[in-house]
């Protein structure tokens, strides 16, 4: 048995819930997975995990198991990594996460830079509007949008970006435009779903104090891009970060409102799970991300600003 690769099989199957999910992500045949499994828990002498037919589960001899080796693995990468950078540069995979719409137009257009300084590492990008669980899905680092309540993650704030209140010509056509948050009765808004069936209230500062207000809407939406074009098409007000929809202010398609309030920035951090020491992949990467970030609003303050 080798039992690093046995290490590493136990590991994918608890974060990812299967052997078959853990046997695609590795590139391991399945019956291979199983055997190293076998194996392992015959030489510890212990059962590591319940396999149900619907689902696969650590036992509580598996969960301490699991929180030891993953700390060793973690070590061993740690490791590898700082010998390579003493060799030459940071090589090896990284997964990493972000918001599709804030990624799409920040990160991807700038990549060609990344990989000019680390030729050597491969990224493995995901584009999602909901939080992904980062040592569920084998995730090595996020970027955020919005206030971090998760203690179990390291928080780097980097930037904050600028938001507006707006609607379409033609939704303000039909209820009128308010200039005061005392016209929004009777307005509606879309929802962004925050998940748990919870949607994001709209802010203002008023007399140096965030208000929440809760409008009405017949529409949620859990996409930025969705939550913008639904804006267009006339199904009520949104609060947004202003890059998102400068295209369509400058077009006409929307119109900023309540500008007299203004809205709270909306602040974007990189998260990753707390090691003893990061690993060079993502160190790099954190570093990057800050600098360009920091560049972007160094010469385009009207829409983010260094947290």
């Amino acid at each position: 048995m080798d039992r690093l690769q046995a290490m590493q099989v136990f590991r994918r199957i608890v974060e990812l819930g299967g052997f078959g999910k853990a046997a695609d992500d590795l590139g391991l045949p399945r019956a291979t997975v199983s055997l190293l499994i076998q194996q392992l828990e015959a030489h510890l002498g212990v059962q590591l995990l319940q396999r149900t037919t619907r689902q696969v589960r650590a036992t509580l001899d598996g969960e301490a198991y699991y929180e030891r080796c993953g700390r060793l693995l973690d070590d061993l990468d740690d490791l590898e990594g700082s010998m390579s950078v003493q060799r030459s540069q940071p090589r090896g995979a990284l997964k990493v996460d972000m918001p599709i719409a804030f990624g799409c137009t920040w990160i991807l257009p700038h990549l060609q830079d990344f990989y000019r300084r680390y030729p050597l590492l491969r990224l493995d990008l995901g584009f999602h509007d909901r939080q992904v669980h980062l040592q569920r899905e084998g995730v090595d680092c996020a970027i955020r949008a919005g206030n971090i309540v998760d203690q179990g993650l390291v928080a780097r704030p980097i930037v904050r970006l600028n938001q507006l209140t707006c609607a379409s010509p033609a939704y303000l056509a039909r209820l009128g435009t308010p200039r005061q948050l005392e016209d929004l009765d009777g307005h509606s808004a879309i929802n962004f779903g925050a998940g748990n069936g919870r949607y994001f209230p709209f802010e203002f500062e008023v007399a140096g104090q965030v208000r929440e207000l809760q409008l009405p809407g017949e529409l949620t939406v859990n996409n930025a891009d969705a939550y913008v074009t639904a804006c267009e098409a006339g199904f009520g007000l949104i609060q947004v970060p202003r890059y998102h929809v400068q295209r369509q202010l400058d077009e006409g398609r929307l119109v900023q409102v309540l500008d007299a309030y203004a809205v709270p920035t909306w602040p974007i951090s990189i998260v990753y799970p707390p090691h003893r020491q990061l690993s060079p992949r993502v160190r790099v990467f954190i570093d990057w991300v800050i600098e360009l970030l920091h560049r972007i609003a160094d010469t385009q303050a009207a829409l983010m600003v260094k947290a």
